[in-house]
């Protein structure tokens, strides 16, 4: 039986859109507004220059007021001109105080932007690169993305060896919320999946949206990691074959499963529950793939005790129970059969 999931609070939708402008922008922005408040500091000091006293000539010209300015703002001052009039000091104290802040604020914000963050970001990235292995990369975060990494940490899977891929940043936040690895970039690139070190990943998920883009992640994959299974979701069942030539070792249409499902619940009402609940992780049962153990080698695949097996899968053909290739298993033969849900996890 499918056990039903507790329904989930509805989250705000947030309205986004990702801004165009150049990186040099929001730093252009930030000086402007340093040299705005500066600005207004001198401004004052020259119209209240009176209330001033140079300690060396005793006259205060417009280059001490803009001395004095600066050397106010970016530090306390070394005494050689003060203010002495009332109104000049509770000005520094109620007004330039507050600017010297800011501007410090601004400049140590704009290099930790520009470098202390990407430096972090830097370090980061190469920690978790080493220690990805074995790990599971799922390119596209969109509703069937989200559900592969929500099943995968359901069967198991720690949640430190799932990488997520997307564009979109808004895409990768769940994934991050619950701890697993994001990179906000496009899949299609070679430089991605090298990052995501998909050479060194156990298996690969593609759920793109896009027939289109899907399969160009695939034949992307392929090139970088010519050993690892990829699945791939695929809406259209023309591109389905488009899929396998790219080289996905497994090709799901939710449609054409979604129609199996409706048309085996017309041979029999129990027929699509068994189906349903091979697939989910709360069945009564499992289904598990696994490689020929060393005493079985020999064996027919009927005799198997572990469970009751299915299928065998050698030399990429598949055979069932009953033929006659599966009375004499083989080294390197891989097996599926149906289990206890613990051991299908």
């Amino acid at each position: 039986m499918l056990t039903p999931r507790p329904a989930r609070p509805r989250e705000p939708v947030a309205l986004r859109r990702r801004s165009n402008a150049p990186a040099w922008v929001p730093v252009a922005w930030r000086l402007l507004l340093a040299f705005a408040l500066i600005g207004i500091a001198l401004a004052v000091h020259w119209f209240d220059r009176a209330g001033l006293r140079d300690n060396i000539d005793g006259a205060i010209s417009f280059v001490d007021v803009l001395y004095f300015t600066m050397i106010t703002v970016t530090t306390v001052g070394y005494g050689d001109i003060t203010p002495v009039t009332p109104q000049a000091r509770l000005f520094d104290t109620f007004v330039v105080t507050p600017i010297r802040l800011f501007v410090w604020l601004i400049f140590l914000g704009t290099a930790y932007d520009f470098l202390l963050r990407r430096v972090w970001d830097r370090m980061r990235m190469r920690l978790i690169q080493q220690n990805l292995l074995d790990h599971v990369v799922v390119a596209g975060h969109g509703d069937a993305g989200q559900e592969a990494v929500r099943e995968l940490i359901r069967r198991g899977t720690p949640v430190e060896q799932i990488v997520v891929v997307d564009q979109q940043a808004a895409a990768l936040a769940p994934a991050e919320e619950v701890g697993a690895a994001v990179m906000e970039a496009d899949a299609t690139h070679n430089a991605t999946l090298e990052a995501a070190r998909l050479d060194q990943a156990r298996a690969m998920v593609v759920a793109a949206g896009r027939d289109d883009t899907s399969i160009l992640i695939v034949l992307t994959a392929r090139r970088i990691a010519p050993e690892v299974p990829i699945s791939v979701v695929i809406r259209a069942g023309e591109n389905e074959s488009l899929a396998q030539q790219a080289g996905a070792n497994t090709v799901i249409n939710p449609a054409s499963f979604a129609g199996l499902l409706l048309a085996s619940s017309t041979q029999g009402r129990h027929v699509a529950d068994c189906l349903a609940d091979l697939a989910n992780i709360h069945g009564q049962v499992a289904l598990c793939e696994r490689a020929v153990a060393a005493d079985e080698i020999g064996r027919a695949l009927d005799t198997i005790t572990t469970g009751k097996a299915l299928r065998l899968y050698r030399d990429h053909q598949a055979y069932g129970f009953w033929d006659k290739e599966a009375q004499h298993l083989r080294a390197g033969d891989r097996i599926v059969e149906v289990v206890h849900p613990t051991r299908g996890r």
